[in-house]
């Protein structure tokens, strides 16, 4: 039995049999990518090997990114730029999270969400 069935409505899902799904848990403090496979569930890894990825990213210079462990790295040195736990601001306006004043980073205001903008002082 598949997990679920992708296709147009009224179409049959063929074409897509052998694609596969993946299913993200977003988490506050760590995440994970999983799929299936043979009818199991199957954590997919880092390039570590490593099944959890800490829910941290970290603007460098010129728009590039550090994800997970590497973010997490500099977390403590590179406060400003190095988002952690924005996970418990999704779906809340500025107004609503009290301790943003308080946060390394600067919140920027945005209808329905919470936004920030990493430190460019």
């Amino acid at each position: 039995m598949a997990l679920f069935q992708i296709s147009e409505p009224g179409q049959s899902p063929e074409p897509h049999q052998r694609k596969l799904a993946v299913g993200i848990d977003l988490g506050t403090t760590n995440s994970l990518v999983a799929t299936v496979r043979d009818g199991r569930a199957v954590v997919l890894p880092d390039v570590q090997g490593r099944p959890l990825l800490p829910s941290i990213v970290r603007y460098l210079p010129e728009g590039k990114l550090e994800v997970g462990y590497a973010a997490q790295a500099h977390q403590a040195d590179d406060p400003r730029n190095t988002i952690a736990s924005i996970k418990r601001c999704m779906g809340r306006g500025l107004k609503d999270i009290a301790h943003a004043e308080n946060a390394p980073y600067n919140f920027v205001d945005a209808p329905a969400w919470c936004s920030f903008a990493p430190w460019r002082g």
